[in-house]
């Protein structure tokens, strides 16, 4: 027998529609278990509700699916220690991936509490802030929020009016925050503010404030089209004193606030293909039941051709996703690649969204079914963590060398 004919391959498996790629191949028993573990909470915890949470706008019961979410171990599960999961990238990304393919308010309300405020106080807080608040927000005991967008600085937090000056020991900090996910229902804030601390006499600091304390609220913010299953709120500082050891004592400057934006884009970067895959899968298979001129329209060319360059943006998504968790995963992972990966996925998802909608005709507007919503979903997440101009302004500098943010 020749060397060649001993290299042929055995029989290939079958095609599998929800794998193309064979994706799946590439995860480890731990990864499938992770996925499915999170798929199942979903489907039953989730899915047979969102339309009606999303119709009436509200996220009723948060605190317990937040104790769930906590129970899974999906509460800054890529943390270490302090209650955390430790687990890898890939296997958070995974989880980002079937949240959102619930709704994306779901998944919003696990990367803000674990991606931003956990993130913020793992990294740069002292051993007694962690102490104090990571095990009872890993735990979903306590909900935390992320304060840096204002309702006049969203992209350019440079330019932040949030402040906090010194009082003796105490710091006094004064401002407002906007489109804050978990604001209303939060325990603990991340805020970001200017000081007087700074080479140049400004520097932005973090502020671990407790929201029970004087002079601190979050009016929830209604009347919204977008990320409706979500509490999103204003913060309000009316001169809320707080004790020297707030502080954030290992972030200052920009580099804070951005570096826990990376981590949180990187769960986007997943999670916006689990809202793709959910209308995908919806408009495949109402294709192949949904009958027009005596045959399922799926049978049509035109549907073909529609389905099957959903299927390429979507897999050719996950792969990309799958890829930028390996390499934070192998401490490689840079921000830039982090843009690539939010711009091209959340792009492509919302044009996932609306291809679908057209197989469902007028049945895709229907809260029936699930692609309008995570459309319409998607329009924010298309914004939050950085708008598309951004994360195309962050790939053009690394591209050219040169700065054109201003």
């Amino acid at each position: 027998m020749s060397s060649t004919e001993s290299a042929k391959p055995s029989k290939l498996p079958p095609f599998a529609a929800a794998d193309p790629l064979g994706i799946d191949d590439l995860l480890g028993p731990d990864d499938l278990a992770i996925r499915d573990t999170v798929r199942t909470w979903a489907t039953d915890r989730v899915l047979p509700h969102i339309a009606e949470w999303y119709e009436k706008g509200e996220l009723p019961g948060i605190r317990e699916l937040a104790r769930e979410l906590g129970a899974l171990g999906a509460l800054g599960m890529s943390l270490d220690g302090y209650g955390c999961a430790g687990a890898s990238a890939v296997q958070y990304g995974l989880a980002c991936l079937e949240l959102e393919a619930a709704d994306s308010g779901i998944r919003s309300l696990v990367s803000v509490q674990g991606s931003l405020a956990m993130y913020a106080i793992h990294r740069f807080g002292s051993e007694e802030q962690k102490q104090r608040w990571l095990p009872g927000m890993a735990a979903g005991e306590i909900i935390g929020c992320f304060g840096l967008t204002e309702p006049d600085h969203g992209s350019d937090p440079a330019g932040m009016r949030t402040y906090a000056k010194r009082d003796g020991e105490d710091w006094i900090l004064t401002g407002r925050k906007m489109w804050i996910t978990n604001g209303s229902v939060a325990g603990v804030a991340v805020v970001w503010a200017q000081t007087d601390e700074g080479e140049d006499g400004r520097g932005i600091r973090g502020f671990v404030v407790p929201t029970d304390a004087p002079g601190f609220s979050a009016p929830e913010i209604h009347h919204k089209w977008s990320l409706r299953a979500s509490v999103t709120s204003e913060l309000v500082m009316d001169e809320v004193r707080l004790p020297a050891d707030a502080v954030l004592p290992d972030a200052k400057g920009l580099r804070g606030p951005l570096s826990c934006l990376s981590h949180a884009r990187y769960g986007i970067v997943w999670g916006s293909m689990g809202a793709a895959r959910a209308s995908f899968e919806s408009a495949l298979d109402y294709a192949r039941s949904r009958e027009q001129f005596g045959r399922p329209i799926g049978g049509f060319q035109l549907t073909q051709a529609k389905l099957a360059d959903m299927a390429l943006e979507l897999h050719k998504g996950i792969l990309l996703a799958h890829h930028l968790g390996r390499r934070m995963d192998a401490g490689g992972l840079r921000p830039e690649q982090v843009s690539f990966g939010k711009l091209n996925n959340v792009r492509e998802a919302i044009e996932i969204c609306r291809t679908s909608r057209t197989i469902l005709g007028a049945n895709g507007i229907s809260l029936e079914y699930p692609v309008m919503r995570h459309a319409t979903n998607l329009e924010s997440v298309l914004t939050y963590e950085g708008t598309v101009e951004m994360h195309q302004l962050v790939l053009g500098k690394a591209l050219t060398g040169l700065d054109a943010f201003r």
